[in-house]
């Protein structure tokens, strides 16, 4: 069994870690059950992604992880791990989201802060023995933006503890239906997420439908802003962060899930979508179409046309048919991601 050793600073919750949480408190788990070892070194206030705390807790995780004994592999997500060094111990850089890339999405002092971490992130990559990411394109861009040989980068899915899920569906409450399509968006509010194209979409819809958004992030004012001045309040709601439970209920009670995202590295809530059921309809952009291959388990629209997605909504709306084809083959396309499985090919991925 292999002894890992875990160097994360990203914040510790869904509600700040978003997707990245996830993926890595899932993976551990997963590995832990298979009967690895897993040591973890994480920021006890891990609060925000602020870059000097971030960096401040790279320098003490050097010293940490001398005191934790022998290890397989060191496994440090994104930037971190970056002055981490275990003699005897493989060097794993595991990349969530290229911080170069998400950064184009970005403005002012987040857009400066996000070039360092960027810098930062480029150089774990270089001196590591091992690059991991989620999907293709996200190998794409770390060769591009950070000159790492393509070669030298494998790809390891992000996991979704599906047993929990399907267990949390089948026991979450049915409410009474309507004739109204529920829209269901699970995101991290980041601008990338591209949530107000969604909202703006809204009024272009031909069939009555209603927009649930979970989640919190920076784009939370000007969403609230936007559908005021879209007069949508009686059709969109603003859900906030929901535990898990709650979430699961947004999912078994939703019609279609919906998240318009102009960059993804993988996208962990499009494996929520079908572990529910749930056709989806997103862009053809980014690590998207890895996930959501376009008309096997979901409909992929060009990034920024708003037409083409209310058009999507629609479609699904009408074609009952279609929603139930759509719906049943995210049900299987989930399977593969399932975390035993993801864990096994991480393993076999880090050589430990």
């Amino acid at each position: 069994m292999a002894r890992l050793l875990f160097v994360t600073g990203t914040p510790a919750g869904v509600r700040q870690g978003s997707g990245t949480f996830v993926g890595i408190s899932v993976l551990r788990q997963a590995l832990e059950q298979a009967g690895h070892r897993v040591e973890q070194l994480a920021p006890r206030d891990a609060a925000s992604h602020a870059i000097l705390p971030r960096l401040a807790f790279n320098l003490a995780a050097r010293h940490q992880a001398s005191r934790l004994g022998a290890f397989d592999a060191v496994v440090g997500f994104d930037l971190d791990g970056l002055f981490v060094r275990v003699p005897g111990a493989r060097r794993v850089a595991s990349i969530k989201g290229v911080i170069a890339d998400e950064q184009r999405f970005e403005r002012s002092w987040t857009r400066f802060a996000m070039g360092i971490a960027a810098r930062l992130e480029q150089a774990n990559v270089r001196r590591a023995d091992v690059v991991l990411t989620t999907s293709a394109y996200a190998a794409s861009r770390i060769a591009e933006e950070y000159g790492v040989d393509g070669a030298r980068i494998r790809i390891v899915a992000e996991p979704i503890a599906l047993a929990r899920w399907n267990a949390a569906l089948d026991a979450a409450p049915r409410a009474p239906r309507g004739g109204e399509t529920v829209v269901l968006c699970a995101a991290h509010l980041y601008p990338r997420k591209n949530v107000a194209a969604l909202v703006r979409a809204m009024v272009l819809l031909k069939s009555p439908a209603r927009l649930r958004i979970v989640g919190t992030g920076p784009e939370t004012p000007a969403l609230g802003a936007l559908v005021r001045e879209l007069g949508l309040r009686d059709r969109v709601a603003l859900l906030g962060h929901l535990p898990f439970e709650s979430l699961v209920a947004e999912y078994r009670n939703a019609d279609v899930f919906c998240l318009p995202s102009l960059q993804e590295g993988f996208g962990i809530v499009f494996l929520e979508a079908m572990a529910a059921g749930l056709p989806i309809v997103a862009c053809r952009a980014a690590a998207v179409p890895e996930v959501v291959p376009d008309g096997e388990c979901g409909l992929l629209v060009p990034p920024r046309d708003l037409t083409a997605l209310a058009s999507a909504l629609d479609r699904l709306a009408s074609d009952v048919a279609g929603h139930a084809r759509l719906g049943e083959a995210g049900r299987r396309r989930v399977a593969r991601y399932d975390a035993p499985l993801v864990a096994r090919e991480f393993v076999e991925a880090i050589g430990a």
